[in-house]
């Protein structure tokens, strides 16, 4: 039979390194899986101005790696490796890990999942120039590109933030869009089109259809859907704004997901009218299954910040920690 924990952690990223820390100082210390690629997007940036307590930045990776060390010191339990599928249906909940005969069973009273969401990539060679030229946030990296040439790929109310955080500090920002309009709200589309008529220019019908440069991003290779005029275009930076996918495949039929594949806890399927009566007496960050929570970018599909995540992360293990002992915290 399988050892029974207290807690399972299933992803990493500042959501599940927080959680881990919180519950570890309780004495509730988790057993916690980050997958052989850990880290999260974090792992894939440079360098991150925007993370408190950090006045000179600190690289992506070194952040994450301190994270997991100051987990670790309390008493997590880190294992790297994939979770492959789980059973929520009973408790004690099933979390196995590996395939085949490697495949091993592990159970646990409650999970929280902070598996967080990969950014939608163009696939056109991007993804090799990820913190060198190429974004997938442009409030975390707009500063790095001051009186820079920039250019966005999107359509939607996401990509007219990007290019809102971009024009405080580039010198030129140009939208690319594959259609002849756009998908954002329109009040989205005044502040970028006609606030910033100056700096902004639009592609419209245009596909960005591959990436140069050594080391760096220093051109990308576009072409018109309507006259297949190919032209390359000498760039510092390119954002990308075409949405995120959560990492929730192998959660579908065991806890709720949103129409984009989010996972919906109590937090975010609130009404107002019942707001403070949850966050009082209920457990905002579970999720649809009873024991089973939610944190980070798997949840939260707006912020998307490594702080924000970080903050869930802590919500969730003061929801366990209560669930786990019937205690009210400090409610």
């Amino acid at each position: 039979m399988a050892e029974e924990r207290n807690v399972i952690i299933i992803g990493s990223g500042p959501a599940g390194y927080t959680a881990a820390l919180y519950l570890a100082r309780a004495r509730l210390s988790a057993l916690m899986f980050i997958g052989e690629q850990w880290g999260g997007q974090l792992m894939l940036t440079t360098e991150v101005e925007n993370y408190p307590g950090f006045s000179q930045g600190i690289m992506g990776p070194d952040l994450m790696t301190e994270m997991r060390k100051q987990a670790e010191r309390f008493g997590t339990e880190v294992v790297e490796a994939n979770v492959t599928s789980v059973d929520f249906s009973n408790k004690p909940f099933k979390i196995f890990v590996g395939d085949g005969e490697q495949r091993k069973e592990h159970q646990a009273k409650t999970v929280i999942i902070s598996t967080g969401a990969r950014a939608r990539m163009l696939n056109v060679g991007e993804e090799k120039m990820l913190g060198r030229g190429v974004s997938t946030c442009a409030v975390c990296d707009a500063p790095f590109f001051k009186d820079k040439v920039t250019y966005t790929v999107g359509g939607g109310d996401a990509a007219m933030e990007e290019v809102l955080a971009l024009v405080k500090h580039a010198k030129e920002v140009t939208l690319i869009c594959r259609r002849d309009e756009f998908k954002a709200s329109k009040i989205m589309q005044k502040r970028v089109l006609e606030d910033n008529k100056d700096k902004v220019k639009v592609l419209w019908n245009t596909e960005v259809k591959g990436v140069k440069g050594e080391g760096k991003l220093e051109a990308i290779v576009v072409e018109n859907k309507k006259t297949g005029e190919k032209q390359t275009l000498s760039t510092d930076g390119l954002f990308l704004a075409i949405g995120h996918i959560p990492e929730t495949e192998i959660f579908k039929e065991q806890v709720e997901l949103d129409k984009k594949g989010y996972l919906v806890t109590h937090l975010n399927s609130l009404k107002s009218e019942v707001a403070e009566k949850v966050w009082l007496e209920d457990y905002p960050t579970m999720t649809s299954v009873d024991g089973v929570f939610g944190a980070g970018d798997v949840v939260d599909f707006r912020y998307r910040q490594a702080v924000t995540a970080a903050g869930f992360g802590c919500m969730a293990a003061l929801d366990v920690e209560r669930y786990l002992t019937g205690t009210s915290q400090s409610w």
